[in-house]
């Protein structure tokens, strides 16, 4: 579980940190400070950090915290990591320089409600900022 956690976290790391020359994003370094998003669980011993340029002055313009339940967020979050692992082991398909590595979500794991709404919150962002579609949006299917 905490491997999971870990990887998922590093994964976002090496992503933000590789791929920027690619990915066209534009910001001035008084947001880069403030685009860094940390959550620590020091009883199940698992850390997520967001880093990605715009984040969080994009999540306050979303639905607030105890908008969604945490079981909606759960499920979501489940399909969202199953497909982005699928294109991860796809890269003539999809963008290497976006899907660079596997999320290992647990959906056995109870990571509380904040995690996931950061999560699901993350791959909405993902979405809209790199023009991607994921069957479970919630502007609908493909």
């Amino acid at each position: 579980m905490k491997n999971l956690i870990y990887i998922l976290f590093i994964g976002i790391v090496f992503y933000s940190c590789t791929t920027t020359k690619n990915r066209n994003i534009h910001t001035t370094s008084r947001n880069t400070k403030s685009d860094t998003i940390r959550i620590a669980n020091d009883s199940l011993e698992y850390e997520i950090l967001i880093i990605e340029p715009g984040f969080n002055s994009w999540i306050v313009t979303q639905r607030p915290r105890g908008f969604y339940s945490e079981r909606f967020l759960e499920t979501r979050n489940n399909l969202y990591v199953t497909q982005y692992n699928q294109r991860v082991l796809q890269p003539l398909r999809f963008d290497p320089n976006l899907y660079v590595q596997q999320i290992n979500y647990d959906s056995f794991t109870h990571y509380g409600y904040e995690v996931n709404y950061l999560l699901y919150n993350y791959f909405l962002y993902f979405e809209q900022r790199y023009k991607q579609r994921f069957i479970v949006s919630r502007r609908g299917s493909f």
